[in-house]
């Protein structure tokens, strides 16, 4: 299959006069993560990373002209491809050895474990396509070599820490299910959770092998008891209270 070369790699969206959206259009739907900057006043904070197929770094270098910290909110390969780039690094320290043990190793469909696969068809997340992306940044893109940098933590959280920007702070919440160590951001001032897998509207996968169907329950019930206003997830659109409830419930149900 011969992939066109895209415009560009990232598209992006601004939310308000701090907080912007990034996404890899070209990305299959399953690896396709919602990557968020978040500007302040000290040090601004990225939210993950995206696949890393192409530089976050370079391609939106006008978003880190000051000091970025960045945070992974678990250590899934699509959500890590850039945290490399990034001198400081933050993440949950259940998951630390999986930063590079875990990295992604080919753009081919076909390297996915048939079983992981039928999974994925089973719950709407079909991959029909050769490979993983749908365009290539760039000409002579390596498509069939190329390989995800692992990068370690250097800053490892847990549940009630707080990441500080100087005008915001975020309290961090250990929300595991979907992986051990997947966190989310909480800044109660705004009412505002920034959620990675924990919950988003859309498929949420719970038979990964690190995944604890038991334990995204407790998840679940928990986030029902947050006062949110906005739910900025890992993937697919933001939503907000009257949403979440509606997703976590249906998932109780379903699993219950």
């Amino acid at each position: 299959m011969t992939l066109r070369v895209a415009d560009t790699w990232f598209e992006r969206r601004q939310i308000d006069a701090d907080v912007t959206l990034l996404w890899e259009p070209h990305v299959v739907p399953l690896d396709r993560c919602n990557i968020w900057h978040i500007r302040g006043r000290d040090r601004d904070l990225l939210i993950d990373s995206g696949l890393g197929v192409c530089s976050l770094r370079q391609a939106a270098c006008d978003l880190f002209e000051h000091q970025t910290i960045a945070l992974a909110t678990h250590s899934h390969y699509d959500h890590t491809g850039c945290f490399h780039e990034f001198e400081i690094r933050i993440a949950h320290a259940a998951e630390r050895e999986s930063f590079v043990a875990d990295t992604a190793k080919s753009l081919r469909v076909d390297s996915l474990p048939e079983s992981f696969r039928s999974y994925l068809d089973r719950v709407g997340y079909g991959l029909s396509s050769e490979y993983l992306i749908t365009a290539i940044p760039e000409a002579g893109f390596p498509i069939e070599s190329w390989q995800q940098t692992g990068a370690s933590p250097t800053w490892l959280v847990d549940e009630g820490d707080i990441i500080d920007l100087g005008d915001k702070t975020f309290e961090v919440l250990h929300l595991p299910g979907h992986s051990p160590g997947s966190i989310g951001l909480w800044e109660a001032r705004s009412g505002t959770l920034y959620s990675g897998d924990a919950i988003y509207d859309g498929p949420l996968l719970d038979e990964l092998p690190e995944s604890d169907i038991d334990v995204y329950i407790a998840t679940m019930l928990r986030l029902l008891t947050l006062p949110v206003n906005v739910v900025h997830a890992g993937h697919d659109s933001c939503f907000g209270r009257s949403r979440l409830a509606e997703i976590a419930l249906a998932y109780i149900e379903s699993r219950s």
